[in-house]
């Protein structure tokens, strides 16, 4: 009897082990959809949107018109995804070196990306139609809070590049390190540089490099 309740009980925890990191496996994945979701869903705007021009326009205007709705969603999913990804990265990675900050920075971007999907930014640039061709002269509620959401999603993850950089050169893994250093640099780079004139290009394309970096860190821990 003894014997066969051990048995019973070896076999439920294994099934529990099982369970959880099949779960966690899942959380994973969710975290690696969210780059590729983001990128799709914004190329086919940009492609599709009569008007629409990223030389002038960022992609929160996206937000804005008859079909803003799509980008409205696309930025909400994105942030679910990250921080349903952060989840499983903080199970996978507890105790280990950056297993506390990396993750609790990939979920402000989650964060971030939710509230910029919730606050619209205001009409400018000529989006939409109609809209001022400018910046606005001033800025409603929303649209300073979209620039909050905005901020924190893309400030966080150049800072978690870095923590992932640091633990991941201590463990020897230097290619990784290397990648992630690099794309930390890469996106402070492209933001920082001087010219209002390319802030449009320069913002997709620093989105580019951080959900790649995300959509890689989320796949390397598959």
């Amino acid at each position: 009897m003894t014997t066969m309740a051990n048995a019973t009980g070896a076999g439920a925890a294994v099934a529990g082990v099982d369970s959880r990191r099949t779960t966690t496996r899942a959380l994973l994945a969710c975290g690696a959809l969210a780059g590729p979701l983001f990128a799709v869903v914004a190329t086919a705007q940009i492609l599709t949107r009569d008007g629409f021009d990223l030389a002038r326009q960022p992609l929160s205007l996206l937000a804005l018109g008859d079909f803003g709705w799509i980008q409205t969603a696309n930025f909400l999913l994105t942030g679910l995804l990250a921080l349903t990804g952060a989840v499983g990265l903080r199970r996978t990675l507890r105790g280990e070196p950056g297993g506390t900050w990396g993750p609790a920075l990939i979920a402000v971007h989650g964060v971030g990306l939710i509230v910029a999907g919730v606050l619209v930014s205001d009409p400018s640039m000529g989006w939409p139609t109609g809209a001022p061709e400018g910046a606005p002269a001033t800025l409603s509620w929303h649209a300073v809070g979209h620039g909050v959401g905005a901020m924190l999603a893309f400030g966080s993850l150049p800072v978690a590049c870095v923590v992932f950089a640091r633990a991941w050169s201590r463990a020897g893994q230097r290619g990784w390190a290397a990648y992630s250093l690099g794309s930390a640099l890469a996106v402070v780079t492209v933001l920082a540089w001087p010219d209002q004139g390319t802030i449009s290009i320069r913002m997709a394309l620093a989105s580019v490099v951080v959900f790649g970096w995300l959509t890689g860190l989320f796949a390397r821990s598959l």
